[in-house]
């Protein structure tokens, strides 16, 4: 099947098999395609934490928006950014890149000098918010790849940031949850949304032309 198809195939699956299990084998292609996302100057500035312990699911569901997803589904992905940009983290990203491609420590510097001086003054508020959305990009083609899969997802951010990340000590590797993906093969019988049609904005109201 086309792209096209694959995400006309999806859907924001609202309940889930919590007897159906994804196999890691697919679990680690949805991930792969995350890790492999664009991101601002290629520093991947976010990781993704895949939760698939129940005992940490159930801490998990005070948190959450749709508790039933979250308690159920196969795995959770929650898509994690950096609290805010440092000359450390940086030059870490950038030293590795060098390192990978052959190339002398500081190849970049001029670059990477540039980066600091554009955020290392800035709120970290306004860092943290740039951080953020470079997860979206990574969270996209993670649901793109699950469509491919044929594995059911719903993304979501109705969840408590502040819980998430506690239960996770999120702050101890200096991330702030951003969302969360539910990851498994739907309920059927419950997906009160499935038998629905999928409506999208009409392309005419969707897509500007500059000609």
């Amino acid at each position: 099947m086309s792209l096209i198809e694959n995400l006309n195939w999806r859907h924001a699956v609202k309940a889930f098999d919590p007897n159906k299990k994804v196999n890691e084998e697919n679990i680690e292609k949805i991930i792969e395609a995350a890790r492999l996302a664009p991101t601002s100057s290629g520093l991947q500035q976010f990781r993704v934490i895949s939760i698939s312990n129940q005992e940490v699911k159930e801490k998990l569901v005070k948190g959450a928006l749709n508790p039933e997803s979250m308690k159920d589904c196969s795995h959770v992905l929650v898509f994690a950014a950096w609290d805010n940009y440092t000359a450390e983290r940086i030059d870490k990203v950038y030293d590795f890149t060098t390192d990978e491609r052959g190339l002398p420590r500081g190849r970049f510097s001029s670059y990477t000098d540039m980066l600091k001086k554009a955020y290392l003054n800035l709120p970290d508020e306004v860092n943290f918010a740039h951080t953020s959305r470079q997860t979206y990009i990574a969270l996209g083609l993670a649901l793109a790849q699950a469509a491919e899969l044929k594995i059911d997802t719903c993304p979501a951010e109705g969840f408590d940031n502040k819980v998430v990340d506690e239960v996770l000590e999120l702050n101890k590797m200096g991330l702030k949850s951003v969302s969360l993906m539910y990851i498994g093969y739907a309920d059927d019988e419950k997906d009160w949304i499935k038998p629905m049609k999928k409506v999208r904005i009409p392309r005419d109201e969707f897509v500007i032309d500059v000609k």
